[in-house]
């Protein structure tokens, strides 16, 4: 049973004849014939009485019009509500993101999207590097933001940001006149390590030289504390210069490049290839995408766009 036989039926009720509704359906008449007789198998019954000339509905397809009338009508119904869903987008989308992306990158894009897309719920749910695109992967999220590089094949990367990592002092910190540093110039301080992620591994490829003679007095896993126990003189760390530009302007906190090479970091929005992208996710793109400080940012693709 399909929706063109039931509308064929709906068709033959209406107009009291097999002819009038073939050419109405644009059917011959034998393939309307064939159309009820399929009906009338798959239900067990008779629908019609031919009386002469004339048809009329059996009991059974009084019964069964009224079904299809409904059946028909909600199909009627779901196709006026997704074409409303692409007028006004409503629904959920779901977030992974490690702490200073909830602090630092998603509220202002969460406010210019909410104006645009009222009728949707964020969602933010706090992960870390390899967890993120396992919950990407694992469809648990719609979207993560993640350091880069992610080599994960089935996932689509956008580099939305790129900042550089810095070391962290107080403002009155011996090194915070410094215009750079170098490992060996860490060796007589206590060092706040972050606790894990690609910028750990990242420092302590930088570090590799120093590593046996360094003094780690701390491993921390928050961007927050990080910030709070170097203020609080516990030691030295290192931090996004983005993470941490509202202390360093009101002179609270010093950042200095690493050398001989700065250390950049580039930041990404992933999502899985094979994903169908709503208008509310493809609306999400964009707005993060119009707030990324990346200035080579990927535009979106053609395909994606919105209309």
């Amino acid at each position: 049973m399909d929706l063109d036989q039931l509308h064929t039926f709906l068709e033959i009720v209406r107009l009291k004849s097999f002819s009038k509704a073939a050419q109405t359906c644009f059917r011959t008449q034998p393939a309307i014939s064939a159309q009820v007789r399929q009906l009338e198998h798959e239900l067990n019954t008779t629908l019609f009485e031919r009386l002469g000339t004339r048809i009329a509905l059996t009991p059974a397809g009084r019964i069964f019009a009224e079904y299809a009338e409904q059946i028909l009508d909600l199909r009627r119904q779901a196709g006026n509500a997704i074409a409303e869903l692409e007028r006004t987008p409503r629904g959920e989308l779901v977030i992974a993101a490690n702490e200073a992306t909830c602090i630092y990158v998603l509220p202002d894009v969460f406010s210019q999207y909410k104006q645009l897309f009222p009728n949707v719920q964020l969602q933010v749910e706090r992960s870390y590097g390899s967890r993120i695109v396992e919950a990407v992967l694992e469809n648990q999220v719609d979207f993560g933001i993640t350091q880069l590089p992610v080599v994960e094949k089935r996932v689509q990367v956008v580099k939305i940001f790129s900042d550089e990592i810095k070391l962290l002092v107080p403002a009155g910190h011996p090194l915070a006149a410094n215009s750079s540093v170098v490992p060996r110039d860490l060796l007589s301080h206590p060092l706040l390590m972050p606790k894990s992620g690609t910028t750990r591994t990242r420092l302590n490829e930088w570090l590799d030289i120093v590593e046996p003679e360094l003094n780690i007095s701390m491993e921390l896993d928050a961007t927050e504390m990080i910030k709070r126990f170097v203020l609080a003189g516990l030691g030295i760390s290192f931090l996004a210069s983005g993470h941490c530009r509202e202390e360093v302007e009101a002179g609270k906190l010093a950042v200095i490049s690493l050398a001989p090479e700065p250390l950049h970091r580039s930041v990404g929005l992933i999502y899985r290839k094979d994903k169908s992208l709503s208008k509310a996710a493809l609306g999400f793109i964009q707005v993060i995408l119009e707030n990324a400080q990346e200035p080579q940012a990927k535009p979106m693709p053609q395909a994606v766009r919105m209309g």
